[in-house]
């Protein structure tokens, strides 16, 4: 082997791994596998940023809490690095990320597309600050969340009263107790159980989870607005993503991160979120479960019982230094702008 060979061996040992670099990216989460969440957006993301990086980024998943952990701890474990990537809500980590919780408060969210599009712009104007610690990759919303009990229908203020209803957030525990109700704080995961157990009457809830969960087995009656109303309460959640992950990648990666990532993913949550929930519907329909839209009077009860929600979380925020109620105006305009944009209100 003459000196030409020794000078282009070592060349390649140099640039090859410049060029092949490669990284996977641990995704947790706090749902099975199978739900749309996964399936439909966060598995599509990978498979689109590992195409357009040449296969250079890849994706493994741990679902339903797979690193171990409660979902509370989901945050912290994007921050320390244990998972590189997380799916999550900012309300699992209380008092945590105050700002962003504007998004749920009561009779807010009217459907996921326009709601996401909405928290999106406003993390950007408005708190951006309390997640610093974090490469932020997508906001979304729920679409809000219908109520589903398993032995009667929930068609007025008065039908609250009494009801055992499990709630997701910590707004949406003092929204069931606004509206009469008695709010139980519990895992996805036992929820369909204790309904059928009798534990609990039923719980609020997303339409998309309705299938994955088998609610509908057990729940089967479904109370929400009419179509272009907001709903009593929806869930805000995140897809965060290891700082010092993202710093470490070379331009390019960031560039692939970046292009499927923010406003673009926050979107497709929203959207995906929506065809989910029209879905469920049609499904629960097709077991013949009860679908009951409140009336317009029903409608404005529910809101007067809950202004005390937003009017205690804009006190409880000011002593965090925050003006709640410019953020919960803000939030209220975005809401209804973007649901406007799309022809939704």
């Amino acid at each position: 082997m003459n000196y030409r060979h020794f000078v282009l061996l070592g060349a390649m040992a140099v640039s090859i791994p410049v060029f092949a670099q490669e990284v996977t990216f641990k995704i947790a989460h706090f749902l099975p596998a199978g739900v749309p969440a996964q399936q439909r957006v966060l598995q599509p993301w990978c498979d689109d940023i590992k195409k357009e990086s040449s296969g250079r980024i890849a994706c493994q998943f741990y679902p339903a809490m797979q690193l171990g952990g409660t979902p509370a701890q989901l945050a912290d474990q994007v921050k320390n690095g244990v998972a590189d990537i997380a799916w999550t809500a900012p309300g699992y980590s209380t008092g945590r990320f105050p700002a962003i919780e504007a998004f749920e408060l009561p009779f807010l969210v009217s459907d996921a597309t326009s709601g996401s599009r909405a928290v999106w712009k406003y993390y950007q104007q408005y708190a951006q600050k309390e997640f610093g610690a974090y490469k932020v990759l997508a906001f979304h919303v729920d679409g809000g969340q219908a109520v589903h009990t398993g032995s009667k229908a929930v068609k007025s203020i008065a039908d609250w009263k009494g009801l055992k209803l499990r709630a997701s957030t910590r707004l949406g525990t003092k929204t069931v107790a606004a509206l009469g109700g008695t709010p139980v704080a519990m895992p996805p995961s036992q929820l369909t159980e204790s309904i059928s157990k009798g534990v609990v009457d039923g719980a609020m809830g997303a339409w998309e989870l309705v299938v994955p969960l088998k609610l509908d087995e057990v729940a089967k009656f479904h109370s929400q607005p009419p179509a272009g109303q907001p709903y009593p309460s929806a869930t805000v959640l995140m897809v965060l993503m290891n700082k010092q992950k993202y710093d470490g990648l070379p331009a390019d990666l960031k560039a692939v991160i970046d292009k499927r990532s923010g406003a673009v993913l926050s979107e497709k949550f929203g959207q995906v979120f929506d065809e989910e929930n029209r879905s469920s519907h049609k499904k629960v329909l097709a077991r013949g479960n009860k679908v009951t839209d409140f009336s317009a009077a029903e409608m404005d009860a529910m809101r007067k019982a809950t202004v005390v929600v937003e009017e205690e979380w804009i006190k409880q925020v000011a002593e965090k230094g925050l003006d709640g109620k410019k953020l919960a105006a803000a939030a209220h305009e975005l809401s209804i702008a973007e649901a406007a944009a799309l022809g939704r209100k």
